[in-house]
Order: structure tokens, then C-alpha cells, then sequence
């Protein structure tokens, strides 16, 4: 592990500078020059042609949904969008990449010149928007023999090319400056917003544990005061939001050391490592420059008419901002209650809850405690978590019903999180219904008053609120399952 610096003593010497490449896969029903299927998980190399295996002979022709998606984005990041553009050819050898180049944009990209808002803590942070160009993915390396699953340490490697030829639109930013100590969370912030902005437009599932939004984090550090920026790292393919907040703070902490140290920083690519937080070397970063880009002669010139832009201007969602605060007064939340749900990254989670038949008030109890906090425990991100919208919908179905109560709740989403079925399964294979039954019920309170008698006495000379005492004990004796409300009758009935 790489020395470090304390964080907030880092802060009082350097200033950080951010740059954010974010990597988005498209969920068009083909690849981005050929007919192949993108469906995620196919079993390898069987999604594949001659064209996105780059065997010779065979002619790309570019899916119109693709540029469809990537005007589309670039107009809801309010970036112009080019009246002519083209492909190119970024040429550099990898084995994931079948043809040696990427069929890629270089100083020409489809959309350029854009800017976001993000507020981090109650202050607005404007993130200027270079580029957002379009390519296709290479394929996925699978490296076998090691315990990392990363070519180190690996006997062998094999390639899948199944993702080889998807559509991609990568959206590169501008140095990003003036973050101060809040970097770290205005990425993740800023990330989180192209996740939400993209769910929204419908042009990806942006699920960033399955690969289809990934982040490359440039990071540098210059001494307060300077204007030259420093020497930059760019920590690949962070897959989550709270890895990339982790990585960028981790990668602070090190460079800090380095130049405290009178050392230069090395410019490279880095690896995330998820179970510690820590960064390592890859290999030597590049500039641009460095590759070599050729105009693609196979494929025709994009000139998008101003009348189709237009037309597909008028087809954005309406803005993230303006979503939130439709949101927040038709569901009648405070500042304090809507902020803990955007905290907690579960705003799209109790949205889609309510749709399929939740309340607003009922969805986020789910998402902000009970699911949080196991979330939290599992280090992963809230929506990562094994269970669907739909099916914390039905487990509070099954509340309002009076099949269950919250604390039964609690352990039907423990049985679907572990994958015992869907919530009305778990309640059956768990015998966790709540006990109705008179017969059944009257028995427990009865052995409950006999237990209690000074209790009891107290609810006969017309204390009523000593009965609590008595519910709890027959809850307890019921594990649980007992219906609180009928319990309560029976006790008052039986001691009046």
C-alpha cells in the first residue's frame, strides 16, 4: 500500500483538479456498425459477426438509433451539436480489440461544448461538458489463474467479443476546479446526475455493476496558488458511485504524499481495488497525441439536419431539477425527508416503488432505513441490492393488507434479498403470517393475564394504557405474528 497524507492536511497545500470520462453503453437491439445482438450475459463469443470481429472483407454501416441516443444526450447536456461530423480510427493494439483500432471519434465528435449543474451540500457546482462522441466498445478480457481476476497473477487470459462493436457515447469533461475538500462528492454527485439525466432519456439501463456506465477519474494535485496543473493519474473503470467518491479521495491522499515527499507523480493509468479503497499502477498513461487516428474511409460522413436536432429536442424528459421538485410536492415531503432519499441514492428506486402502487411514504421507509442500512453492511449500492421496486411494493401490500406487520416486513425482505422467491413465497415458506385467529389469540392472552396480575388489575380499575404491557408480552409469546389490534380487543374485552 502507497504512503498517504491525512486528508484535510493535504487541502491545506494543493488544490484538486478533476476530469471525468464517463463511458455509457446504449440499449439499442444492435451493435453499433453491425446487426448483433447487445443483450447482456450471452454465453461468450456467440453475439459476434465478421464486421465486429473486423475480419477482412466485411463493411460497417452505423446504427442510426445510436445517433438517435448520442444527439439526444448531448442536447440534454446542453452541448451544440455538430451540423457534420465523422468516424475515426484510433489505432492501438490490445487483444480486446479484434481490429487493432477503435472505430471512435477524435476532433470531430457529435456533440461538444456542454455544461451541467450538480449542488453538492447546498452549493451549485457548473461542470463544463467537452465532448460527448461516439465509438464502440472492445471486447472483455477474462483473466484465469490468479485470485484478483486482473492479468496479474494470471496463467492465462481469454477474450469474450460479445461486447465488442456495443454502442458507446463517452462524455469527457473539462478540468474541473474549485471543489476544494467537496471533490470527492461533487464526482460522485456529478456522476449520479448523467445516471439519473441517461435512466431518464431511456438510451441506457446505466447499471454500473454490469458495466453499462463506467468512470475513468483523472485526478491531480497543484500547489495552492499555482496556475500549471499537475501531473495526472486516471483511475479506470470505477464501477459504482461510492467507488468513484472512495478512489478520487484515495488517489488525493497518495499523489499528496508523493509531492510532499519532493517527488514527481507518475503519470499512469490506476486499478481500484473495492475491498480496501486503495489504488495501483497500471500502465503508462498516454496523451491524445499519442495515438495515431486516421479518418474511417468505410463509413459516410454524419450531417444531422437542424429540423431533426430540433425534433429531438422536443422529445427530452424534463430536466433532473425540475423532475425532483415535481416529485417532492406531489408526494408532500419536507426539504430534510426529499434530501435523506437523494442521499441515500434511492430517489429513481421510491419513484418506480410508487409507480407500481406504493405510497410515497411507504416507499421511502423501505429504501431510506431497512434497505440502506443493509446496503450500507454490504458495502454495495442501494440499487444493487437483490431485490426490485415491485417487490418492495408488494411486501407493503402485504402490510396494508394486514397479512403482516413491520417487523415481519423486515424479515420478508430478508428472504427475498437471500433469494427464497418473492414476497408472498417468503411469508408462506417462513410461516410468517400474522395470527388472526380468535381461538389462537385468546389462548396467549389469556396465559399472559394469568402472568401479569398486578398488570391486569391496573387495566380493571380503568388504567387502559397499562393493556401495552399485555400486547407486548403476547407479541413476544407470538413471535411476532400476533395481530396487535385484535389482541388489544380481546384484552379489554376479557378485563372490563
Amino acid at each position: 500500500m502507497s504512503a498517504t497524507v491525512d486528508y484535510d492536511d493535504l487541502l491545506t497545500r494543493y488544490e484538486p483538479v478533476l476530469g471525468l470520462e464517463v463511458h455509457v453503453e446504449l440499449n439499442t437491439r444492435s451493435k453499433m456498425f453491425c446487426g448483433c445482438p447487445t443483450t447482456f450475459g450471452g454465453e461468450p463469443n456467440t453475439q459476434v459477426c465478421p464486421v465486429c470481429l473486423g475480419l477482412p472483407g466485411s463493411l460497417p454501416v452505423i446504427n442510426g438509433k445510436a445517433v438517435e441516443s448520442a444527439i439526444r444526450i448531448g442536447l440534454a447536456l446542453n452541448c451544440q451539436i455538430a451540423e457534420w461530423c465523422r468516424m475515426a480510427r484510433k489505432n492501438y493494439f490490445y487483444p480486446d480489440m479484434t481490429k487493432n483500432f477503435q472505430t471512435s471519434q477524435y476532433d470531430e465528435p457529435i456533440a461538444f461544448d456542454g455544461w451541467v449543474d450538480i449542488e453538492v451540500d447546498g452549493r451549485t457546482y457548473r461542470v463544463e461538458v467537452e465532448r460527448a462522441h461516439m465509438e464502440e466498445d472492445a471486447g472483455k478480457a477474462l483473466h484465469m489463474g490468479g485470485a484478483t481476476g486482473r492479468i496479474h497473477g494470471a496463467s492465462h487470459s481469454l477474450i469474450d467479443y460479445n461486447r465488442a462493436g456495443v454502442p458507446l457515447i463517452e462524455i469527457v469533461t473539462r478540468p474541473i476546479r474549485g471543489a476544494g475538500e467537496k471533490a470527492p462528492e461533487v464526482a460522485r454527485a456529478y456522476v449520479a446526475h448523467l445516471r439519473e439525466l441517461l435512466r431518464g432519456l431511456g438510451v441506457s439501463d446505466v447499471r454500473m455493476e454490469q458495466g453499462s456506465l463506467r468512470c475513468d477519474a483523472n485526478i491531480s494535485l497543484m500547489p495552492i496558488g499555482a496556475e500549471v496543473l499537475g501531473t495526472r493519474t486516471e483511475t479506470k473503470n470505477v464501477n459504482s458511485l461510492r467507488s468513484v467518491e472512495r478512489a478520487i479521495r484515495y488517489e488525493m491522499t497518495r499523489q499528496a504524499a508523493i509531492l510532499d515527499g519532493g517527488a514527481k507523480v507518475k503519470q499512469e493509468t490506476r486499478h481500484f481495488h473495492e475491498a480496501d479503497g486503495t489504488t495501483s499502477p497500471g500502465r503508462s498513461k498516454e496523451e491524445a497525441e499519442d495515438y495515431r487516428y486516421f479518418a474511417e474511409p468505410d463509413l459516410m460522413p454524419i450531417a444531422p439536419s437542424r429540423e431533426w436536432v430540433e425534433e429531438l429536442r422536443a422529445t427530452l424528459p424534463e430536466p433532473p431539477a425540475e423532475h425532483r421538485a415535481r416529485l417532492q410536492e406531489q408526494w408532500g415531503f419536507s426539504d430534510v425527508d426529499f434530501g435523506n432519499i437523494e442521499a441515500a441514492g434511492a430517489l429513481a428506486l421510491v419513484e418506480a416503488t410508487v409507480e407500481v402502487g406504493a405510497s410515497p411514504g411507504a416507499a421511502r421507509k423501505w429504501w431510506v432505513t431497512e434497505l440502506a442500512r443493509r446496503a450500507n453492511e454490504a458495502g454495495v449500492e442501494l440499487d444493487e441490492l437483490a431485490i426490485t421496486p415491485a417487490q418492495v411494493a408488494a411486501v407493503q401490500g402485504l402490510v396494508d393488507e394486514g397479512k403482516i406487520n413491520d417487523k415481519l416486513a423486515r424479515q420478508v425482505i430478508e428472504g427475498v434479498l437471500a433469494g427464497e422467491g418473492e414476497p408472498d413465497e417468503v411469508v408462506a415458506a417462513r410461516g410468517l403470517a400474522v395470527v388472526s385467529d380468535e381461538g389462537a389469540l385468546s389462548v396467549a392472552v389469556d396465559e399472559v393475564i394469568a402472568a401479569n396480575p398486578d398488570v391486569a388489575a391496573k387495566i380493571r380499575d380503568g388504567k387502559v394504557q397499562a393493556a401495552g404491557a399485555l400486547i407486548g408480552q403476547v407479541m413476544k409469546a407470538m413471535r411476532g405474528q400476533a395481530d396487535a389490534g385484535k389482541v388489544r380487543e380481546l384484552i379489554l374485552s376479557k378485563l372490563s
